[in-house]
């Protein structure tokens, strides 16, 4: 159960931080630079599967650890480095390739992409554990 709750609590984090992070920075970062490349309208599709499959692995490499461990710090620290090497594969091989792509999108994609997967990582934790003491404790 532990493996659900922390995958439903860090797609729902982390899917509202990245709607107001996208919201906000579209119009003053993305689009300015990157306008000719950009899509007039979203592909569903792939945002969908990218949506479903990143919490997976902030519960696999993050969440679960700091379970483990009983660490919020572990967790914290192994999601902002997957989050940070996730969005960095992204972003170095776009800034490797696009020409529009700049070295400031890169480093701010990066630093965003650690810092809401440490967030949704220990939201997520705090809610596994805050569920599972109530399992124990006697309400559900």
């Amino acid at each position: 159960m532990a493996y659900v709750t922390g995958y439903i609590t860090a797609l729902i984090v982390f899917g509202a931080i990245d709607a107001i992070w996208l919201s906000l920075m579209g119009p003053a970062l993305y689009r300015p630079t990157l306008g000719d490349i950009l899509l007039t309208d979203l592909r569903v599709a792939p945002a969908i599967a990218f949506y479903a499959i990143y919490p997976i692995g902030l519960v696999v490499f993050a969440v679960m650890p700091g379970l483990k461990s009983g660490s919020s710090v572990s967790a914290i620290g192994l999601a902002a480095l997957f989050g940070a090497i996730a969005y960095a594969t992204y972003d170095l091989t776009n800034f490797a390739t696009l020409r529009n792509w700049t070295l400031q999108i890169t480093v701010l994609d990066v630093a965003y992409g650690a810092a809401a997967s440490s967030f949704a990582a220990f939201v997520s934790l705090w809610v596994v554990r805050a569920v599972s003491n109530g399992w124990r404790s006697g309400w559900t």
